[in-house]
């Protein structure tokens, strides 16, 4: 089975704010460049044979200056895209909680914004399409919730577990499988 290294993309304003970020198309900060250029050397282009990205330009960007240009520039893949936060765009999960008490994407519901199923749908075809390329090793270039759908998506567990697997900004993760079980290898590795 494929490998699959996935990787959040570096800072933004409304990241390092802990504001739900999805279709609204931000640059990283200065200190998020720096955290995507630190990946520069650690992953090898060379080592994949399938490079995916996020449209969004935090992921496009973290993927350029962690050394994915070129020939080894990563195909734009739409279902990698950040869960749609719909209303909740802009917000944080506390200002969301005085209206919703207890809320989080991984148990309630989104208004305006995309269910888990539609989530586990379109993140399903990206696990098939990585799957199904023969490849030795692939990667991702995406954002935290996305992410951490992926990997429950690739380990045939239920989105509601999201929770538990939180996921810094630049960091690797890496999924894979030991006797045919698919396995998480490694999670929120710093480089």
């Amino acid at each position: 089975m494929t490998r699959l290294f996935i990787v959040r993309h570096g800072e933004t304003e409304w990241s390092r704010d802990g504001r739900h970020t999805s279709v609204t198309d931000l640059p990283l900060t200065e200190v998020g460049e720096q955290q995507a250029r630190s990946l520069n050397g650690r992953l090898d282009p060379a080592d994949f044979g399938l490079i995916l990205t996020s449209p969004r330009q935090r992921a496009r960007q973290t993927a350029e200056l962690a050394g994915f240009t070129g020939s080894a520039a990563p195909e734009v893949e739409p279902d990698l895209a950040e869960w749609a936060y719909g209303d909740y765009e802009g917000l944080t999960s506390e200002q969301i909680g005085e209206t919703v008490p207890g809320w989080t994407i991984w148990t309630h519901p989104v208004p305006g914004g995309e269910t888990a199923a539609e989530v586990a749908q379109r993140l399903n075809r990206v696990v098939n399409r990585v799957r199904g390329s023969g490849v030795e090793q692939a990667i991702c270039f995406a954002h935290g919730h996305a992410l951490r759908a992926l990997a429950l998506c690739w380990l045939g567990l239920d989105l509601t577990l999201g929770g538990h697997f939180p996921l810094e900004t630049a960091t690797v993760s890496v999924l894979g499988a030991e006797k045919d079980l698919p396995t998480l290898d490694q999670w929120n590795a710093r480089p």
